[in-house]
């Protein structure tokens, strides 16, 4: 939320994003649009970006999707499959123009003209195919990027992907390795094939054809992937260097391609001299993704010269010569009834709009987050006005502009402001110093107390299955639970009396309360609500300490030197611990429940960072998951946090800043040495 500091909201979103990518990739099972998940990715990077202390090497935007599950065996990839950068309409596929125009002149390199090559973006599952002297040898998800699950047995089932590379007059023989990648889809109508027969089976349906794509290919048994009618579209492959086919363009790389005998979609795919074409194309495939038979949600843009791809290089986790140019959101209009305030459990008044119910892409909403008076102020957004709302998935939207101000509309309402009072408690409502929030300071306000026992409770935390905010908010209300510990202290009459629970549902509730009464000692830290200690930090802080007792005796100054803690969470933490409201909660809820401690950090690398400097003879990626495999952790730049440069050839000025640090510098042997020597995959 915009009202707390970057580094608290820089942590929220690395867990958001991480949830997510786990939902989506690994799970198929996505809980909001790509319209939402690339809101929550671009303010993360705009946050790392605007506050470089802010830097994590584990963070999303340097990584790709999400871990494998331990079903399938992994594939670590050499060359890794990174994700692309997204553009949101015509002005921003404009911009990728000018930054590729801008690298390359600065490079000296910039041609007179610059091809590319368009797609369409396949809503699918992004895999790569491994020939061995033109036979299939396996096949990956894309995971992480550098580590994928290994489905070759469902793969080899579908019927687009050649088993065996035929030779053929006047095309050349495949190299001894080939790696292809491409995305996996349904067709529509498949889709709906599939569904109504899950129905009518009593099996609940997929979402959309890409949950289903996605579901067939990671089945642990092949013939349930050989029964659904999945597909293939190849869109390049991983080669480099010497590896590389011999083709100039990508385009020509397609056509090789598709003589070879993969799928390749040259209907919906356009060569284009300039970005005027590439533009004409984007608005052509938006006209009509609804006529084509798959789902298609956006297109992708790449530089046709594979001598200017390989110049421009990638940055982070995105290659510099393509771009995925989503289309926009649907949007619709309607009118704001009133503006209201919510309270959280930090306290901080949100204002929320309450809209004339509207459907915008078959959901019907009915509520707006107006994040902060700034922002309201900024939109200018008032009761009564026309607005612009816009979905960002099945929770609540967002209002992009007022109508009614653009227009500058004669009598409208009164400008929001902000109340200098907790409209639930009465007690006074401050503006954080250098916030955006502002927040009740009322001790014993019982919105703030419904939250933070909705977040104690939830899934992450505590994770009390069937404590929902109805049940929880009867219980305070009805002066039965005041605090967390009240929860272990309920009786099965009490539950079974209360409006429509009953004495089975008593039951089950008793039976969840009972077994979050020995947490990981990472669940029950979060589960406190420290500000500024999200889920990933818990986990963090339990790893490094191990205890409860151990981290209360932790000084400021050991609570500072854990990686990814800074001063001002080491402090939130503190003034926690010892204030009397968070004591006597920590107090109260140990009568009650047992954390268990976190067993010590196991490995070579344990508790100790790296930093990696010059060129290596092993993949800088593979170093990296080498550091994490053996307990490490890998920083971003030097610190007196970091334990151990390792330099390759060619270090540069990280080096020198290391020895002024006094950080111990490693060579690569050195470095393998120490980690046991095993190279990841």
């Amino acid at each position: 939320m915009p009202g707390h500091s970057p580094r608290f909201r820089a942590e929220e979103l690395r867990r958001l994003i991480r949830h997510h990518n786990d939902r989506y990739y690994r799970d198929d099972a996505p809980e909001i649009p790509d319209a939402e998940y690339d809101q929550l990715f671009r303010e993360l990077q705009r946050l790392e970006e605007e506050h470089p202390g802010l830097a994590d090497p584990d963070s999303p935007t340097q990584r790709v999707g999400a871990e494998p599950v331990e079903a399938f065996g992994t594939v670590v990839r050499t060359v890794p499959m990174l994700s692309l950068q997204n553009a949101f309409g015509e002005e921003e596929l404009r911009e990728f123009d000018a930054r590729v125009r801008r690298f390359l002149r600065g490079k000296g390199a910039e041609p007179e003209t610059l091809g590319y090559v368009a797609e369409v973006k396949i809503d699918g599952l992004a895999v790569e195919l491994s020939y061995e002297d033109g036979v299939l040898a396996q096949g990956a998800t894309r995971g992480d990027g550098v580590r994928g699950e290994d489905v070759t047995a469902n793969l080899r089932t579908i019927p687009d992907i050649p088993l065996r590379i035929q030779g053929s007059p006047g095309v050349p023989p495949p190299p001894p390795i080939l790696r292809v990648r491409g995305e996996v889809y349904m067709r529509k109508a498949d889709f709906l094939r599939l569904n109504r027969g899950r129905e009518l089976r009593g099996e609940p349906p997929f979402a959309n054809p890409r949950n289903a794509a996605a579901g067939s290919v990671r089945q642990l048994d092949p013939r349930v992937t050989a029964s659904r009618r999945v597909r293939l579209w190849v869109y390049g492959t991983g080669q480099t260097g010497a590896e590389a086919l011999p083709c100039p363009s990508h385009r020509e790389e397609l056509e090789l391609l598709s003589r070879w005998g993969f799928p390749v979609n040259q209907e919906e795919s356009r060569v284009c001299r300039s970005l005027e074409e590439v533009l004409a194309f984007y608005r052509e495939i938006e006209r009509r993704k609804g006529d084509l038979s798959y789902e298609v949600d956006g297109i992708v843009v790449k530089v046709d010269s594979l001598a200017i791809q390989r110049e421009l290089g990638e940055a982070s986790r995105s290659p510099r010569w393509a771009v995925a140019a989503k289309f926009s959101p649907d949007r619709q209009e309607t009118a704001v009834e009133k503006i209201v305030l919510s309270v959280g459990r930090m306290g901080t008044l949100t204002p929320v709009a309450i809209l004339s119910p509207v459907t915008v892409r078959g959901v019907t909403v009915r509520r707006a987050t107006l994040h902060n008076q700034d922002n309201v102020e900024a939109k200018d957004i008032r009761p009564g006005d026309r607005v612009i709302v816009q979905r960002a998935g099945d929770v609540i939207p967002e209002v992009v502009e007022s109508v009614s101000a653009r227009r500058g509309d004669a009598g409208r309402g009164e400008p929001f402001r902000m109340p200098d009072r907790c409209p639930v408690c009465g007690s006074p409502a401050a503006r954080v110093p250098g916030e955006s929030a502002h927040r009740c300071t009322g001790s014993g306000c019982v919105a703030k107390r419904k939250e933070s026992l909705r977040h104690f409770v939830s899934k992450n935390a505590m994770d009390i299955e069937g404590m929902g905010p109805k049940i929880l908010s009867a219980l305070v209300d009805e002066g039965l639970v005041a605090e967390p510990a009240d929860l272990y202290r309920l009786e099965r009459d009490t539950l079974s009396g209360m409006e429509r629970l009953g004495e089975k549902s008593a039951d089950n509730l008793l039976r969840a309360i009972g077994r979050s009464r020995n947490p990981s000692f990472s669940r029950f830290l979060y589960s406190l609500g420290i500000r500024h200690v999200g889920e990933h930090l818990a986990e963090v802080l339990a790893r490094r300490f191990g205890s409860l007792e151990a981290l209360l005796n932790a000084t400021s100054e050991e609570l500072s030197a854990v990686h990814e803690v800074g001063s001002e969470v080491a402090r939130s933490i503190a003034e926690f611990f010892s204030s009397p409201e968070g004591t006597r909660t920590v107090d109260l809820l140990l009568r009650e429940v047992a954390p268990v401690p976190m067993p010590p950090l196991e490995g070579r690398a344990a508790g100790k960072t790296f930093l990696f400097t010059g060129t290596l003879e092993i993949p800088r990626a593979k170093a990296k998951e080498l550091v994490r495999r053996e307990g490490g952790t890998v920083a971003v730049g030097i610190s007196r946090k970091v334990d151990y440069l390792v330099a390759g050839t060619d270090p540069g000025s990280k080096a020198d800043k290391a020895r002024e640090a006094g950080v111990p510098i490693l060579s690569e042997a050195e470095f393998l040495e120490l980690v046991g020597g095993g190279i990841p995959g």
